[in-house]
């Protein structure tokens, strides 16, 4: 019998609440209605009127691509980074233990001497009207737009920024990219590159050397053959013998210099580079966002919740105005609180 009365009950409830959203359906729907306009008529107001004043402009979203090879991260990796322990400490970012490329590419993006080149590149404090603390909001500013990720299984590193100007927002990008292309080699975890480099230097140095010993050994023979006094003879036969055997010396250090040269360009072919950019950013023709679409549809659904909240509210003011010990109990606080 009580499962019976329970049940009753619950089914009388039920219909007492559908009864409520009956009487105030005309409310219901206006308030919803009145939600999908007010969300349409956000949204084409925002695509009508200018970048610069929409208050809900278009947003572009361009993405460079790199390769970044961890195979080679090791020991020499993992005791730079602990020194740079310090300044991560400081900008209240903590290293893994086991670090690789990638995830220092990823923290290069969030320091400050990244952030602080690009705002003084792009003038960012003029550009978003930044007047408070122009430095520290300006980073700030940069970081909601400046995103890196990496992909673990694909291998693949990112830089991506969002703006309503899409042509600057690709320009920043490319900064970037070039910024940490130029780091990973100031800091020299490229070993093959940094060798390569040396090894151009010193070739470049020996052939410059060679060509002075060459034209000193062309300037005694000249000496000697328009006929330099004979007390001289000796000195200049032994200065071009001691440059015979400089020459030598160096055309033999400039040959195995390019033989080196030439392996380490055939090794360096069948390598993977540390840092390798895969992409360049381009241009966006298609907004990123906002997703207006999925505006109107949320603000249509919290309106009709809105709506059929409001409902059982004003029902239950309406139940209280009508039931008078419950009017009386109103009063009585009121009265009481009075006194």
């Amino acid at each position: 019998m009580n499962e019976e009365t329970q049940n009753q009950e619950d089914e009388i409830s039920l219909i007492d609440l559908f009864a409520v959203l009956w009487r105030r359906k005309v409310m219901i729907i206006v308030i919803t209605l009145l939600g999908v306009i007010g969300a349409v008529g956000f949204s084409v107001v925002s695509l009508v009127l200018p970048t610069e004043k929409s208050p809900l402009p278009n947003q572009y979203t361009p993405k460079a691509l790199m390769l970044i090879d961890n195979k080679t991260s090791g020991g020499g990796l993992s005791s730079m980074m602990g020194s740079m322990g310090g300044l991560a400490s400081l900008a209240g970012v903590s290293l893994p233990a086991s670090s690789s490329f990638s995830e220092l590419a990823v923290y290069l993006v969030g320091t400050n001497t990244l952030l602080d080149s690009v705002v003084d590149e792009f003038d960012l404090i003029t550009r978003y009207k930044i007047e408070k603390h122009p430095r520290a909001e300006s980073r700030k500013a940069l970081k909601k737009k400046l995103k890196a990720e990496y992909d673990g299984q694909s291998g693949v590193f990112s830089i991506s920024f969002t703006d309503i100007d899409p042509v600057f927002a690709k320009d920043v990008v490319d900064y970037c990219t070039a910024y940490l292309d130029k780091r990973f080699d100031e800091l020299g975890l490229d070993k093959n590159k940094i060798e390569k480099e040396n090894l151009e230097k010193n070739i470049a140095s020996t052939f410059e050397e060679i060509l002075q010993l060459e034209e000193e050994s062309r300037r005694l023979e000249r000496s000697v053959a328009f006929g330099s006094s004979s007390g001289r003879l000796p000195a200049i036969t032994t200065d071009i013998n001691r440059i015979a055997l400089e020459l030598g010396a160096k055309q033999q250090v400039y040959t195995q210099l390019k033989v080196q040269y030439e392996l380490l360009k055939v090794s360096m072919a069948s390598e993977k580079p540390v840092f390798q950019v895969l992409e360049m950013a381009e241009i966006p023709d298609q907004k990123s966002k906002p997703s207006r679409g999925m505006i109107c549809i949320i603000v249509t659904f919290a309106a009709g919740f809105f709506a059929v909240f409001l409902a059982f509210v004003l029902n239950a003011v309406a139940n209280i105005k009508n039931n008078p010990e419950a009017m009386a109990k109103l009063k009585g606080t009121s009265a009481h609180a009075k006194k």
